[in-house]
């Protein structure tokens, strides 16, 4: 679909689909209280008018039981009271149906429908029926590989289909609104996405790391053609995991989000700090659920300090050197199953553990920029409309200041302020000379 044309609205479908559950659920409902002998099953049917809605079932191809199902699981979203409503029709003196099943919250007022609602209204007492409905929450199902619906785990002891059936929050907004937002940054998702306006050409790395960057960059686009078009799927891992070290300020978040930029993909950078627990267990649910949400999304994952999880490994003096080691364990496990683009930053290549440097596809150093790309990150960095003394020597500033990149902006970025604030518009040496001294007392560095 051109992305200039408006997006067809799913209303159609949302209200055949709520006429063809209604007309389903009231079928079911006869023949429990024997007011029918059989239930004649409608088709369910969708209309193929290029809605979101009408794409999604027909890249997907759902069975009568699996449509019938994300019905269901969709209803409460946007048409909070039908189920309660239709059961409470059939019970005018009030009164539950144990054989619905569904759920009530403290929040949410309607019903909620659970693994037993959808066998009750879908199988009845069809035990085929009802056994081949508990397979469609299997983890093997594509309903969980492709993290579309799940169904709750139910308390110690209770019976498997008695969990709520849980809708991705994606698919909702996919199927009713006809638009996903992007996630924000939450305990639940500990990232956030990362933009850039600058381009490939205010970069300026050291020839051999732009050269690795560049065989990245060729990667990202013609990957999904290797693995597709020359049947090559089951020889080569569909993801690539590359770890950038350096210094801080050389260059390594602004790759990261220049990759994506270019190659149309989003970033998110992931917090760590907010993924990594003391407590036992809790790092991999946290991890668990970061790259639940991430799949199929093909975005690029950029893990800023990551010898937090990937540092050296311990040896084994108590249950959390255990546990810690079976996070990291666990990270590479997802990692390498992730189809997408990995990133791992570090300050020092030496606080990843040599172990994991065989699961890289590329290792690549951002050094301190030298003398050379020091002369045209300064140039670049005072590309801006003020009057600049022209007895200033790039040359001899980027052979006296050993900065970085981003050392370089913030100087840049200083004088400019100053410049600005004693009306001068005017930046010679001495400016500059003030600004370096501050960005060197600031990095805590001799002078």
């Amino acid at each position: 679909m051109n992305s200039d044309q408006p997006t067809i609205s799913n209303e159609d479908n949302l209200n055949l689909a709520q006429q063809q559950f209604r007309a389903l659920i009231q079928a079911r409902l006869n023949l429990h209280f024997g007011k029918e002998q059989v239930v004649t099953t409608p088709e369910i049917t969708y209309i193929n008018d290029g809605s979101p809605y009408a794409n999604f079932i027909q890249e997907h191809q759902p069975d009568f039981l699996e449509y019938g199902v994300l019905i269901l699981a969709l209803i409460p979203h946007v048409i909070p009271g039908l189920l309660a409503n239709i059961i409470a029709s059939f019970l005018p003196q009030g009164g539950d149906l144990p054989e619905v099943g569904g759920n009530r919250s403290m929040q949410y007022r309607g019903m909620i429908p659970t693994g037993e609602t959808a066998q009750f209204i879908l199988a009845g007492n069809n035990l085929q029926q009802r056994l081949h409905i508990q397979e469609l929450f299997h983890p093997d199902h594509w309903f969980s590989r492709k993290n579309i619906l799940h169904l709750e785990q139910p308390a110690y002891g209770e019976p498997a289909m008695s969990g709520r059936i849980i809708l991705d929050q994606e698919i909702v907004e996919l199927l009713s609104i006809g638009s996903v937002s992007k996630p924000r940054f939450s305990s639940e998702f500990p990232a956030e996405q990362i933009k850039t306006g600058l381009t490939w050409d205010d970069l300026v790395l050291h020839p051999a790391t732009m050269q690795q960057i560049l065989e990245i960059k060729d990667w990202v686009k013609y990957n999904p053609d290797l693995l597709d078009s020359l049947g090559m799927k089951h020889r080569f891992k569909s993801g690539y995991l590359a770890l950038f070290y350096g210094p801080p300020g050389t260059g390594k978040t602004l790759t990261a989000c220049l990759l994506g930029k270019f190659t149309s993909k989003d970033v998110f950078r992931i917090d760590l700090s907010r993924i990594v627990s003391k407590y036992i267990g809790e790092t991999e649910k946290n991890l668990s659920r970061l790259f639940d949400k991430a799949e199929n999304k093909d975005w690029i994952l950029f893990f800023d300090e990551a010898d937090a999880l990937f540092g050296k490994r311990t040896d084994i003096r108590d249950a959390h050197d255990k546990y810690a080691n079976q996070e990291t364990a666990y990270l590479l496990q997802r990692v390498e199953a992730y189809k997408g683009l990995v990133i791992l930053a570090t300050n020092q290549r030496t606080n990843i553990d040599d172990a994991f440097s065989r699961r890289f596809q590329a290792i690549i150093h951002f050094p301190m920029p030298g003398p050379d790309e020091r002369v045209m990150i300064w140039k670049k960095a005072f590309s801006f409309q003020m009057s600049i003394a022209e007895d200033i020597d790039w040359h001899q500033v980027a052979r006296k200041y050993e900065l970085t990149g981003a050392g370089i902006m913030n100087v840049a970025q200083y004088c400019a302020v100053a410049a600005m604030a004693d009306k001068t518009n005017n930046i010679d040496a001495k400016r500059i000379e003030a600004a370096v001294l501050r960005e060197y007392i600031k990095e805590g560095k001799i002078v």
